[in-house]
């Protein structure tokens, strides 16, 4: 069987790793990849996001099943000319990828199906904005509407900066056409965590628990990341609360779609909020794996993640028994010098090698190779190190370790991942 699995980063790393791991032993393909997927899978230099490119490759290729990393392609459409095409993807069309590709589509999804979310107006000028702020109270909540690479997402102190936040969105353009249009919503105290499932459009089944650190900094300080570490399963993940996960977001979110004529095969990605009440809300939507934390799920997912996937585009995902989690995943990421604002790249990096060394995995995200052909770094977020455990604390001890004898000039990372795991809910 030959998969193509679009995307880079190291979301798709781990992808790639999971799906070589099952019995069926596939010839794997990756676009365009990263140095580090190499020997996995064979590298096609293509945009992922051009649905006539893809499917070119794919017909040269003989692919006989898509698996699309990231957000972008899904939202341009892709999956849906690889559908018309008859190749089979796993990954929503473009009708389905607006819950993560627009935040207003997905509040008032949200609220037309009733499921818990802040309260939230959508905003097109300064002055509304100010309105919408000034009938809250801080912490403000200021998200563009649009993709932005996981930087879409304010949470400010005060009004003046929330008000200059709106303001560089929609007058300065500051992150494009994804600022045109802003959402301001409520803020929602708790306890933040990622649900990640998988489905086929007519059954959903949840994937072990994880909890991503978005800020740059130790103790959450810092600016919003696309995820600078987390960790799998979360130790509370008790069957009560993943039951409610599933009865008042997962399940309400599908149904929601079938109502709306909305075809769904993939991933769907619940970032929560648990409040001190124990009630839940949803943060925001993603139509794919997250990444970091698909680097810490996977790993821990008891079952052959090929058949999952097989499974969900024939609509067969019901006939398969879904495996308890295996062991604990703890990742960190190490970041170029300057991110998220302004990441260096071209340094030489050192100490990867081997990807695997029984206790501790190296997902390559924001790498290359220069013209002599060493290993540099190409973007913000370089590489995800994971250390596997029985417990957590193992797992978490492991990664720490392996991140000792990695060399990336200027780089730094997170020390405290996973430090408030083991919390009483």
């Amino acid at each position: 069987m030959n998969v193509l699995v679009l995307g880079g980063g190291g979301r798709e790393h781990a992808i790639l790793w999971a799906l070589a791991r099952s019995p069926q032993a596939p010839r794997l393909f990756a676009a365009p990849g990263n140095p580090g997927m190499e020997p996995l899978a064979t590298r096609l230099d293509l945009n992922p996001c051009d649905p006539e490119a893809v499917l070119a490759a794919a017909r040269e290729h003989r692919i006989d099943l898509v698996a699309v990393g990231p957000e972008a392609p899904l939202v341009a459409g892709v999956a849906d000319r690889l559908r018309e095409a008859g190749i089979p993807v796993f990954g929503p069309g473009a009708s389905g990828a607006r819950l993560e590709g627009s935040k207003v589509f997905s509040k008032e999804f949200m609220e037309r199906h009733g499921i818990p979310t802040s309260s939230f107006e959508r905003c097109t000028s300064l002055p509304a904005c100010a309105e919408a702020l000034r009938r809250r109270t801080p912490p403000y909540v200021v998200k563009a509407d649009g993709l932005a690479a996981g930087k879409g997402a304010f949470v400010i102190p005060t009004l003046e900066e929330a008000l200059d936040t709106c303001r560089s969105l929609l007058e300065e353009h500051a992150l494009g056409a994804a600022g045109a249009t802003v959402v301001v919503e409520d803020f929602v105290e708790g306890f933040e965590i990622t649900a990640l499932a998988v489905t086929d459009g007519r059954t959903i089944r949840l994937l072990p628990l994880s909890q991503d650190h978005k800020r740059a900094f130790d103790g959450d300080q810092g600016p919003n990341t696309g995820g600078m570490g987390a960790y799998a399963p979360v130790p509370w993940g008790t069957d009560a609360l993943r039951e409610r996960i599933l009865r008042e977001v997962l399940e309400p979110t599908l149904e929601g779609l079938q109502e709306e004529g909305i075809p769904y095969c993939g991933v769907l990605y619940a970032g929560l909020m648990l409040a001190p009440d124990g009630s839940l809300s949803v943060l925001e939507y993603n139509v794919r794996l997250g990444d970091p934390e698909a680097q810490e799920v996977l790993p821990v997912f008891g079952g052959d993640w090929l058949e999952v996937v097989q499974r969900c585009v024939r609509g067969e995902l019901a006939a398969i028994p879904w495996p308890e989690p295996r062991g604990h995943a703890l990742g960190v990421v190490l970041a170029s010098g300057g991110y998220p604002d302004a990441p260096r790249t071209g340094e030489r990096l050192q100490g990867t090698e081997p990807f695997d060394d029984g206790t501790s995995l190296v997902f390559h995200a924001g790498t290359g190779r220069d013209e002599a052909g060493n290993l540099v770094s190409r973007g913000g977020r370089v590489l995800t190190v994971v250390g596997l455990g029985e417990t957590l604390e193992q797992a978490r001890e492991r990664a720490y370790r392996r991140l000792e004898g990695i060399r990336l000039g200027g780089s730094f990372f997170r020390s405290d991942i996973g430090h408030g795991a083991h919390r009483d809910l």
